[in-house]
């Protein structure tokens, strides 16, 4: 039931992300279907309520009128008794409330329209990957309008000589002023959707090939973008990576080193060395190294150009590179996956949610400024808003600005806006304007010169103008109750299901949960209740063929541990050796790597010598072994020993110096993972052979219910071009269950009837009066 609570606000939120408009009404007095003491539910209450559980739940659960009226009237019980303790007024109720409301009005402040527009855009967009040049005029967002002036022309100019026939590569790197990519012409390789600022973006997708935007203004100031070439979407892929760091300022001998190092690493794949094992020791990234180099999938215009290319270059999962330089080091990429670009309706949601938070968000609240300043009458002081502007200084642009109360006499508690008939102060809005603040957002250090230092004055209009926009919202907010009907709806529903998880906790779930006493009574007086059917103690094998059903037959034909045929490379000694080289520890780390990621793993370690060596050698080879196993985690219960004293039974004469290692396994599921990983090697595809052991009633697996009479023995099945094997051990009669057994089924049942004895007290406490004519209504 807690989970049913938790769905339940959920869906509430999810439904209510569709706008509807406005509604400022009147609602008439609306005829009473239900009395709870001396408190009224409107028909139009719970009509509400049934329609949108109707809408929301699966078909087969659905109720009728009569049906859900009994759960409506037991709901609303708990919500009284939960307001009777004062549950609503608590703070900790406030708090969770307002953080529910602020979380259902963004569905109504936010233009959903124009956030499907945004979303089938950037779709749109993202078929496509453009090939781009910048060149930057810096200029801060709170520089005077003179500097913003002389930046445009500045950059108009240049547009105009590239047009005339100039190198735009040379322009750049005469005239850019982010020196990130001035020095390569201005290059910044492909991009897609979301992967720059989106007034960027919009002008590169909309230049044709060879063109030169307009001047384009960011953040950073006014851009040229010049579109070098387009190409269909290369979609996504995941990779890892092994990564040596190279510092840019490193020295000739720091770079060999750095290249010595990948060359090495490259050799040891090339041997065959696990990418994984040889990512674990070598890599410098030390947030991928632990998991074997595996990094998130990206698209075009997520990584540096190198790597991008390096990457998308690699055909078939599994496939590595040779070492690729780029301004982070020397990396060898492997690619583990490559996915197209899905459909719309499979990227929808997330495309939605994406331009909500990236740049486009912009976009959407000027649009929902715009349309609330229609709606709300907004008066500035200009004369106000002109004296608080002085009061701006450099301190501002640096984010440190400070006031001190009292202002003066010509600002202290002045109105310097109306909005709706509300005035806000100079005093409140200097607050606002000293938590707000952030510093000048252009990095000097990414530019060639210094940025045109911003205006106090145009950073304090800035901040007014965000001022209005941020109290247009927080009004809108405030007034959805009244102008949404469904608002206040759904924030009702939110406030019950608060409440009704409390009650719910201290009068149901907790008492359930630790009244063992009531417990064990419960299930004294219902023993006939939890009993357990006839079951099958069973094992089934599923195979494609039946020469893989018959080889996970004779896996599983002895007794555990099950050999797995599976085995690691041996280890291979000088005669009378019988330390660990480092070459040997290598190879002793992959098994370490299997037992680790197989709990269930037992290996045998086999050491034998050869006839020249003492009998002492074969043993102390296995000692060296298991004492590094040992060393580094895995337990002796888990390493089985075996020493052939002597020649090694049908081995070369190499091969007698040697230890080797088999796995066997406790778990009928890891004979399935390794067959399955000879059938088939990709690791994304489905189980070919899956093996299934319990105790099974009938209807709970498909297969044991097609044999008729169970008997001890295997039955092969063929259902569905498959190879089936049920095997029943042993036949468990129909019998009671123990108070254990049946504990968790028994704390169920007891929850219904503490709820059941609550709600016959609420009933006493709240009676209740049913208006039958109106059920009789609803019910036609």
């Amino acid at each position: 039931m807690r989970q049913l609570t938790g769905g339940f606000l959920l869906a509430i939120l999810v439904s209510a992300c569709k706008t509807t408009a406005p509604v400022v009404q009147q609602t008439p007095p609306q005829p009473v279907i239900l009395t709870l003491g001396n408190k009224a539910f409107t028909t139009d209450d719970f009509f509400q309520s049934f329609t949108k559980n109707q809408l929301s739940s699966d078909s087969v659960q659905r109720t009728d009128v009569k049906e859900y009226f009994d759960l409506y009237t037991n709901l609303k019980l708990k919500v009284l008794a939960a307001e009777a303790d004062g549950r609503d007024t608590t703070e900790g109720f406030r708090e969770e409330m307002n953080t529910y409301r602020k979380q259902l009005a963004q569905s109504y402040l936010t233009d959903r329209v124009l956030v499907e527009s945004l979303a089938a855009e950037a779709y749109q967009r993202m078929q496509e990957e453009v090939s781009a040049s910048h060149i930057l005029i810096s200029v801060p967002e709170n520089a005077a309008p003179a500097d913003t002036a002389t930046a445009y022309q500045s950059a108009l100019a240049l547009r105009q000589r590239a047009l005339n026939g100039e190198d735009f590569a040379k322009l750049a790197r005469e005239n850019s002023q982010d020196v990130t990519t001035a020095q390569n012409g201005g290059s910044l390789g492909y991009f897609t959707a979301f992967s720059v600022v989106y007034p960027f973006e919009t002008a590169a997708y909309q230049t044709s090939v060879g063109g030169v935007s307009q001047p384009v203004r960011t953040r950073f100031g006014y851009h040229l973008i010049k579109v070098n070439d387009r190409r269909p979407s290369r979609g996504k892929v995941r990779v890892a990576h092994i990564l040596v760091r190279l510092s840019p300022a490193a020295d000739a001998a720091g770079q060999q080193a750095a290249q010595d190092r990948i060359e090495a690493a490259y050799a040891r794949l090339q041997r065959g060395d696990s990418f994984e094992l040889v990512a674990r020791e070598v890599s410098d990234d030390v947030t991928s190294r632990s998991n074997g180099g595996l990094l998130p999938m990206f698209e075009t215009g997520r990584q540096v150009p190198a790597f991008e290319e390096a990457a998308f270059a690699l055909t078939n999962p599994g496939d590595y590179s040779k070492p690729v330089r780029t301004n982070y080091g020397w990396h060898i990429i492997r690619l583990v996956e490559r996915r197209k670009l899905e459909p719309y309706t499979d990227l929808a949601p997330s495309l939605r949610q994406r331009v909500t938070t990236d740049t486009r968000a912009d976009v959407l609240r000027q649009a929902t400024i715009q349309r609330l300043s229609k709606e709300y009458a907004v008066r500035e002081e200009k004369a106000v808003v002109e004296s608080a502007q002085a009061k701006a200084d450099s301190s501002l642009l640096r984010g440190q600005w400070r006031y001190t109360e009292p202002l003066d006499p010509s600002l202290q508690g002045k109105a310097i806006l109306t909005l709706a008939g509300v005035p806000y102060t100079v005093n409140q809005f200097f607050a606002y304007v000293q938590q707000r603040q952030q510093p000048n957002r252009i990095d000097n250090r990414q530019l060639s010169t210094p940025a045109v230092s911003g205006s106090p004055a145009v950073a304090m209009r800035r901040m007014f103008d965000r001022f209005v926009g941020d109290q247009l919202i927080a009004t809108e907010e405030a007034n959805l109750d009244k102008k949404s009907p469904e608002f206040r709806s759904l924030l009702s529903e939110i406030r019950d299901g608060v409440l009704l998880s409390q009650v719910m906790e201290q009068n149901v779930w907790e008492r359930s949960m630790s009244d063992s006493t009531g417990q064990r009574q419960y299930f004294e007086q219902n023993k006939d209740k939890y009993r357990f059917p006839e079951r099958a103690v069973a094992t089934v094998i599923v195979a494609p063929t039946n020469e893989l059903l018959k080889q996970a037959q004779e896996m599983l034909s002895g007794k555990r541990p099950y050999q797995l045929r599976r085995s690691a490379a041996a280890l291979t000694y000088d005669r009378n050796q019988t330390a660990l080289t480092p070459k040997q520890r290598e190879t002793l780390y992959d098994v370490l790597v299997a037992m680790v990621r197989n709990p269930d793993y037992l290996v045998e370690v086999s050491g034998s010598h050869e006839p020249a060596e003492a009998d002492s050698v074969s043993a102390g080879r296995i000692r060296t072994v298991v004492r590094y196993l040992q060393q580094n985690g895995v337990p002796l219960s888990r390493i089985m020993e075996k020493d052939y004293q002597g020649a090694r039974p049908g081995a070369g004469k190499d091969a007698q110096r040697n230890v080797s290692f088999q796995y066997f396994s406790n778990a009928k599921a890891d004979i399935a993972k390794v067959l399955n990983t000879k059938a088939q090697p990709s690791a994304t595809a489905d189980p070919a052979v899956t093996i299934t052991e319990g105790i099974f009633a009938q209807g709970v697996n498909p297969y044991i219910d097609q044999i008729t009479q169970w008997k001890v023995g295997t039955t092969t099945l063929h259902p569905d071009n498959k190879a089936v094997a049920v095997t029943i051990d042993r036949i468990e009669p129909a019998r009671p269950k123990t108070f254990a057994e049946a504990r968790g089924a028994v704390i169920n049942d007891y929850q219904a009837v503490l709820e059941k004895q609550w709600l016959a007290q609420l009933r006493q406490k709240y009676p209740v009066k049913v208006n039958e004519d109106e059920i009789r209504k609803l019910a036609k």
